[in-house]
């Protein structure tokens, strides 16, 4: 726990103290948000807004992990799996950087071009199907190698499954490697795409990804509190995960580092996170939820997130079929302002929403540990 809470701790001041620094060199650099001319018209006085703010709590995440390991060294107890850097940790971290690396050339193109066209649709897929697809093989192909005293095996998981998961895997639903890896592709997909369509109002993926981050940390440690893989624990219920305490590490690293920011990311905003930012979330939050083993349970801790995905889906379909739309414009926070909502309001109501999403998901993974202890 010391560790987990150090690198919140690190993440929050670094991405506090470093954001008004990222403020006035991307203001320097005339890095400002262009905005969409076919956009709700309150819009148009957030020209300019610095972008690309993802960079500063990516780079706060990355230092708050060795800020963490730093403490997990002072603590001789634990195993030496989850004091040295894990292939869970390149995997998560690695996921947050290069999906971060797309949005930010899509950023630098929005900012050079001068208007919110950016990188070209298939560009932005063809970035997260390599992203989502690198990261999956390595998490499926490297088993851990985390042994007792006597040199025997004590885990040998590897940070994804071939087993699709809700709370935990579901052994009737095994597909292959090749099968697992392009369900982890579509994952990323999906969480960079719903993180990315949140980003409309100030502070609203900000804090819409705190809560969820929060949720991962307090899942993975409670894994890590329950792991098949510790030898001083000897209830029979347990998680077969790799490296829980990396993962509560890195999701509490990320959380802190989403807070920090949100301090000047908050109405009104003096900067955006960007597609850097978004996609940089997004491919981390779908990196928790495989190491996790809660792949079905993402819908449910990311319930905002969906619903404004499928706001999008539904307003598209709809148009194409009938010519007419449901929403007065997608994502769905655009329409409660055109209908009058202030951004404030939408923000804080939608964030409701999302903790009640990640209520309700944190339930049911308690619910049935008790149902299984019992």
């Amino acid at each position: 726990m010391r560790a987990v809470i150090v690198a919140v701790g690190v993440a929050f001041i670094v991405s506090l103290f470093c954001t008004p620094i990222a403020i006035k060199v991307f203001t320097r650099l005339k890095a400002g948000q262009p905005i969409r001319t076919d956009g709700p018209a309150m819009h148009q006085g957030k020209k300019g807004t610095p972008t690309m703010g993802g960079v500063v709590f990516i780079l706060a995440t990355v230092i708050a992990y060795v800020a963490g390991h730093l403490a997990l060294t002072t603590l001789p107890d634990l195993q030496i799996a989850q004091v040295e850097p894990t292939i869970t940790a390149l995997v998560l971290l690695g996921l947050m950087v290069f999906s971060g690396a797309v949005g930010f050339l899509d950023d630098f193109l929005k900012v050079r071009k001068r208007n919110s066209a950016g990188l070209n649709k298939r560009g932005k897929l063809l970035g997260q199907i390599l992203v989502g697809a690198v990261f999956g093989v390595v998490a499926l192909y490297f088993p851990s190698t985390m042994t007792d005293s006597t040199g025997r095996a004590t885990n040998t998981e590897t940070v994804g499954s071939t087993t699709l998961s809700f709370i935990r895997d579901i052994d009737a639903l095994e597909v292959s490697k090749v099968g697992a890896v392009i369900i982890f592709i579509f994952v990323v997909m999906a969480a960079t795409n719903g993180v990315n369509l949140t980003d409309g109002l100030d502070g609203l993926a900000t804090g819409a990804s705190v809560m969820v981050l929060a949720a991962y940390a307090l899942i993975a440690f409670w894994q890590y509190r329950h792991w098949c893989a510790d030898p001083s624990y000897t209830q029979p219920y347990c998680y077969s995960v790799r490296d829980p305490l990396e993962i509560a590490l890195i999701a509490g690293a990320a959380a802190g580092a989403c807070v920090g920011f949100l301090w000047w990311n908050t109405s009104p905003a003096r900067i955006f996170m960007g597609d850097t930012g978004a996609l940089g979330l997004g491919g981390l939050i779908a990196g928790m939820a495989m190491s996790t083993r809660t792949i079905l349970l993402l819908p449910i801790i990311g319930g905002l997130f969906v619903i404004i995905t499928m706001s999008v889906v539904i307003q598209i379909i709809s148009f194409k079929t009938t010519g007419k739309r449901v929403f007065r414009m997608s994502p769905l926070q655009h329409h409660f302002e055109l209908a009058g909502w202030s951004e404030v309001n939408i923000v804080v109501r939608f964030w409701i929403i999302a903790g009640i999403g990640v209520a309700i998901a944190l339930g049911l993974f308690y619910s049935e540990f008790l149902a299984n202890m019992t």
